[in-house]
């Protein structure tokens, strides 16, 4: 029998992979331990043997030993009746106004409806998810006054109307801002935006968090941040805490769940998932077919997460206590979510048939209980008692990150008619009868007469502060600290900013080394951090490209951030740029993580608010993967009014040679077009770097009321000769997009070349090719923005709609160029949409060049040929625009097209093989 048993259990061991590998040192004593399971089988059943199994990895647990996690666990309630600490607080009296908030937040969402309105919204989530919110902010959320800092809270987007009508009772918001609801503009003293947008109400939201799959991602990123900055010696974050509500639906976004391993290999303790598991997503269950709670836990477990499920209320209790055999839970275990959905959707006879009477034992249980009492059997995330014990427990744990799956009932409280409803989300009006009941329910003092008199607009209901609830309410968040959700973006010290002056070196010329400006920014970062003050608020943010960029030689001195240090021996340690990790590093090196890298670019760039300590984040990465990649993320960076500088390297669709379709950026700058709070520069020149880069810190932190902008700046890695500053250099035109780089000399005929980035260096060859073989002399300008000029045009177009009376001012792009005479040309490394944006204020004939379609692998000058931005292909274009206002003879432009063969990449081809 022993023998087979040891054959048995190698089987299982093998099979497993748990144990097989390791050396058994006492043969003996591992055969009594399994002839011992062995006895309890045949003495006992398999649930004794489970509970035993499981009572001894919890101890093996407690006692740290090193064992593989256990990644699912029985559908019930983490932490046991009999370990919940005592509730602190007066339940009955914050359920009074719990009851009050989430009756005016259901009523504001419901007046937005009355005619002549009628902008939507959403009751449901936070009618469900309400308690979670308020246990936390009666017992738990500090506020930012609080000695140790104030917690970030990440609200759940569509629980948005509940942190509006708390504001109310708390006396923050009035009664017509509640009627302001989605109706920002168009009330007279304004409106609430309808979601959490900082952008909309820059003292209140602090996070933007409705764009699904974000909020997950960025609160990581902010705990990681604060770490950051407590490692770092820049504050003292060690009792602030991030706590993210999230949604279960809102966990398949690949965001959501994608970067959860940071938090584990971070180790952040200092970090809380709320997900409000109500089964549902906004059509239907999330997993109608299985367990999304017993999904998360897994994946969660598996990623290194510490685990509280809040499942079961506390009238749950004793029909667990009177179910020795275990048959309640193991119902429970096999129920799927869209029964439990349904069960709620029912009433209590429904729930005693369909579920107690799966089995004769558990219907058993419930024989004594009338429907009306089975009703009231309520789920876990409702129970005031079970969340406090989840997010005191979630406090308690260190070393690693904590998710709370706490069981819900979207639309609770709200009627027969929301609660577990699919449509549910969509529903945005109360019949009399649902505002009778939810009134009812909610134990609000409102009479019929007065829901009946305007049924469409019901009243809010707020007692006022000497209210004994109210005080107690208001006292609570005193204590904590002053109120959620706050925002303060002017509670930082400006910085003082080095003047371009102290860059002269990159002012001047390179002789004849040449210098890529990805390299140039490089140099001037480099220098900028040597000084005491600003040097470290700099926050360099690299995706595993910093090689690529050149950017390795800040390894040695400024270090990578990682909060366990260097526990190993790099390879490349007798190398002078080793790389090097150190808990105090200043380096984000966030591996190939471009969503990641945005989300710490936020954490930084939003520091100025969050912490009240001005940082200057530099995320530098890939052209091609920045906004086309990540565009939501940067749109939210706006929203959260981030601010710093994102580079986008290797940009052009013709500069990174030798690449392919994927890597190939010609766009970039389009896309940031689209985002107001993002200013786009395509500098030719290293000393336009040098010029751009100190101003934009200086618009961002250089005064108390600093400037909400991201700084987009596209940079090359072809290495040109960078010419010195020009004497007359205009640095205002410069800022503003254009300036007049070389002046047309000679008595020819004549044209002015706007030209950008690496796009320069092939007007440049045009320039020294009609001056030399064509007699035509060229105005050639240097646009260091597009999408600045653009803007700048589009805005006096906007003023001089509004008012018709007043005389149109002048585009600033038309006051500059019309001081020269002859047609425009407008070329760039990007496609033609980027010069066309100005199209409308170039006063004259325009022509653009650029690189539309998909790159493809091939060298420089054949790409530029095949997209006609090169210099042969400039040099064409300015003779035809040259014929067409009869300046010179058409066949000139005919005849050079042909001699220079444009339409022809295969001419530019310098590498014939020698013949053998």
């Amino acid at each position: 029998m022993a023998e087979n048993m040891m054959d048995d259990s190698n089987y299982v061991l093998v099979r497993d992979g748990v144990a097989s590998y390791l050396h058994d040192d006492d043969p003996e004593e591992t055969r009594e331990w399994l002839e011992s399971l062995d006895g309890l089988l045949e003495t006992s059943d398999m649930g004794r043997a489970r509970f035993l199994m499981l009572r001894l990895l919890e101890r093996a647990t407690a006692k740290r030993v090193p064992l593989p996690s256990l990644t699912s666990t029985d559908y019930v309630n983490t932490i046991p009746t009999s370990l919940e600490p005592e509730f602190p607080g007066d339940e009955d009296i914050e359920k009074d106004y719990r009851r009050w908030i989430r009756w005016n937040a259901a009523i504001m969402v419901h007046r937005a409806q009355r005619p002549g309105i009628e902008v939507g919204g959403h009751i449901s989530t936070y009618a469900g998810a309400s308690p979670l919110y308020e246990v936390g902010l009666n017992h738990f959320f500090r506020g930012k006054d609080h000695p140790g800092g104030g917690d970030q809270i990440f609200f759940q987007g569509h629980a948005s109307p509940g942190m509006y009508a708390r504001a109310f009772l708390e006396g923050r918001l009035t009664e017509e801002d509640l009627d302001g609801f989605r109706q920002e503009v168009s009330r007279e003293n304004g409106g609430l935006p309808s979601y959490p947008h900082p952008h909309g109400m820059p003292e209140f939201w602090e996070f933007p968090t409705v764009s699904m799959g974000l909020g997950p991602m960025d609160a990581i990123y902010q705990a990681r941040f604060n770490k950051y900055l407590h490692n770092r010696g820049i504050k003292d974050t060690s009792e602030q805490h991030v706590w993210a509500f999230l949604g279960d639906g809102e966990m398949d976004e690949p965001e959501s769940r994608g970067l959860i391993q940071t938090a584990a290999t971070n180790q952040l303790d200092n970090l809380t998932f709320v997900i409000n598991c109500n089964l549902q997503r906004l059509d239907g269950p999330v997993r109608g077919n299985g367990k999304i709670i017993q999904e998360l836990e897994a994946f969660f477990r598996g990623a290194g997460w510490n685990v509280i499920k809040v499942i079961w209320g506390r009238e749950w209790d004793a029909l667990f206590e009177a179910d020795p055999d275990g048959n309640l839970v193991k119902l429970m275990n096999h129920t799927v979510d869209g029964d439990y959905q349904a069960f709620k959707g029912h009433d209590g006879a429904y729930v005693r048939e369909h579920f107690f009477g799966a089995t004769p034992e558990t219907a058993k249980l419930v024989e004594n209980m009338t429907d009306e009492e089975i009703w009231h059997l309520h789920r876990g995330g409702h129970d005031y008692r079970k969340i406090y014990a989840a997010y005191q427990k979630a406090l308690e744990t260190k070393g690693q990150p904590t998710v709370i799956l706490a069981h819900t009932i979207k639309g609770y409280g709200l009627g027969r008619n929301f609660e577990g409803k699919n449509a549910t989300h969509q529903m945005k009006k109360l019949t009399l009868e649902d505002l009778k009941y939810f009134r009812t329910k909610q134990h609000v003092p409102i009479s019929d007469e007065e829901l009946e008199k305007n049924p469409k607009e019901p009243p809010y209901y707020n007692p006022g502060p000497d209210h004994p609830s109210i005080k107690y309410m208001l006292e609570r968040r005193k204590e904590l600290g002053g109120f959620l959700p706050e925002r303060r973006g002017h509670r930082y010290e400006p910085l003082t900013v080095p003047g371009p002056e102290t860059l002269k070196k990159h002012m001047k010329d390179s002789g004849k080394q040449k210098v890529a400006t990805t390299m140039a920014v490089v140099r001037i970062f480099k220098d900028l951090m040597r000084d005491k003050e600003l040097g470290e608020r700099f926050v360099p943010i690299i995706p595993d490209e910093a090689r690529t960029f050149g950017m390795d030689s800040w390894f040695p001195k400024l270090k990578i951030y990682n909060p366990l240090g260097q526990q190993y021996t790099p390879v490349d340690d007798d190398l002078m740029l080793s790389y090097r990790e150190a808990v105090d590093g200043q380096i984000m090196h966030e591996g190939i993580n471009e969503a990641g890298s945005v989300a710490e670019f936020i954490a930084a760039g939003t520091a100025y608010a969050t912490h009240g300590v001005a940082m200057i984040p530099m995320y530098i990465f890939y052209s091609m993967f920045g906004f086309q990649r990540t565009g939501d993320s940067i749109w939210a960076a706006g929203d959260q009014m981030a601010r710093g500088f994102l580079f986008g390297a290797t940009a052009g669709r013709t500069t990174l040679t030798g690449e392919g379709l994927q890597h190939l950026d010609g766009h970039s700058l389009t896309l940031a077009s689209t985002n107001p709070a993002v200013v786009s520069y395509d500098p030719a020149f290293a000393y336009e770097l040098a010029y751009l880069i100190p101003r934009g810190i200086e618009r961002m932190y250089g005064t108390a009321d600093g400037e909400n902008v991201i700084y987009y700046i596209t940079i090359y890695n072809q290495p040109i000769h960078q010419p010195a500053a020009p004497d007359d250099l205009d640095v205002e035109g410069l800022h503003k997009g254009i300036y007049l780089y070389d002046k047309a000399t000679g008595d020819g005929p004549s044209a002015n070349l706007l030209a950008s980035g690496v796009g320069m260096q092939s007007a440049l060859k045009a320039r020294d090719i009609l001056r030399d073989d064509y007699g035509v002399s060229l105005n050639l300008f240097s646009v260091t923005s597009w999408s600045e000029l653009a803007r700048d045009g589009r805005a006096k177009d906007r003023v001089a709609l509004r008012d018709p009376s007043v005389d149109p001012e002048k585009a600033f792009v038309t006051e500059v160029l019309e001081k020269v005479d002859g047609p425009y040309i407008g070329v760039s490394d990007f496609e033609c949409a980027v010069p066309d944006s100005i199209r409308k204020w170039v006063p004259g004939e325009y022509t653009v060049l650029g690189a539309d379609g998909f790159g493809f692998s091939d060298t420089r000058e054949g790409a530029r040929r095949y997209f006609n931005i090169d210099g042969e292909s400039i040099t064409v274009a300015v003779l035809s625009a040259l014929a067409r206002e009869g300046k010179v003879d058409r066949e000139v432009a005919v005849q050079a097209a042909k001699d220079m063969k444009i339409t022809d990449a295969t001419a530019t081809y310098q590498g014939a093989t020698q013949d053998h």
